[in-house]
């Protein structure tokens, strides 16, 4: 037992490693040989395989005869899984990726938001309270900011009571790691106070139980976020009703 969780720690060390290689771009569109790959990460070629074939459960690798192992593009990687979609934060942002994490969120969050006003429980409710009341506490550029915000956003999607919403939490908390960096890089414009005030209007909508209205706070939430970002990338505006 002992040995059997030695090698899968193994092999997760070596996918973590292999994808961190994959978004750096260290190996171009081909991997290098299981047998090179097992040399330069010190492992087995058993474990080598076993990380490979994780990767490519992961839709994030192709193998092709006489080509060898194909990176894939990166719009065609399992997102729903919570490591691909950890994985695909790490990778420099473009205008692309920026405008359909922007359009998962408007397609996600506000309809939660709506749920949590209308289903949440008194507890969850209380918990998305206690979660902003940390997040106004914070400044941008404090330690636990980003944690502080992923953990509100995260326990709205709880309070939905919708178990896809849930499973899609991780692609939330990615989605704001990725543009709160970008938002926050302009805190002297007067934006934290902005965000703490849009966040506001959600929890206050939510805990008044008025599904609509929580719902327009969330949508107003995300614009802000948008309007910043289209600011400094020019993603093309997401369209929504």
């Amino acid at each position: 037992m002992e040995q059997a969780n030695k090698d899968r720690s193994l092999v997760s060390k070596v996918m973590d490693g292999l994808v961190t290689g994959i978004v750096e771009e260290k190996y171009g569109a081909i991997l290098p040989p299981q047998d090179v790959l097992s040399k330069e990460f010190d492992v087995s070629r058993t474990v080598m395989r076993e990380a490979l074939s994780m990767l490519l459960a992961r839709d994030m690798l192709d193998v092709r005869p006489k080509i060898g192992t194909r990176i894939r593009s990166m719009s065609d990687w399992r997102m729903i899984d919570e490591d691909v979609v950890n994985w695909r934060f790490r990778a420099k942002p473009d205008p692309l990726f920026l405008r359909d994490v922007i359009e998962f969120r408007i397609l996600i969050e506000p309809r939660a938001s709506a749920q949590a006003a209308a289903r949440g429980s008194a507890a969850d409710i209380a918990a998305i309270r206690e979660a902003f009341e940390a997040f106004r506490a914070i400044r941008p550029s404090e330690p636990g900011y980003q944690e502080a915000d992923e953990l509100f956003h995260t326990r709205i999607v709880v309070a939905s009571g919708n178990q896809f919403f849930k499973q899609m939490a991780a692609i939330i908390r990615g989605a704001l790691s990725t543009v709160n960096p970008i938002v926050t890089e302009r805190d002297g414009d007067g934006l934290w106070e902005k965000a703490v005030k849009t966040h506001q209007r959600v929890v206050e909508a939510i805990e008044r139980r008025d599904p609509k209205e929580a719902e327009l706070a969330s949508l107003a939430m995300i614009d802000y976020t948008t309007e910043e970002i289209s600011g400094q990338f020019s993603p093309e505006p997401p369209a929504h009703s």
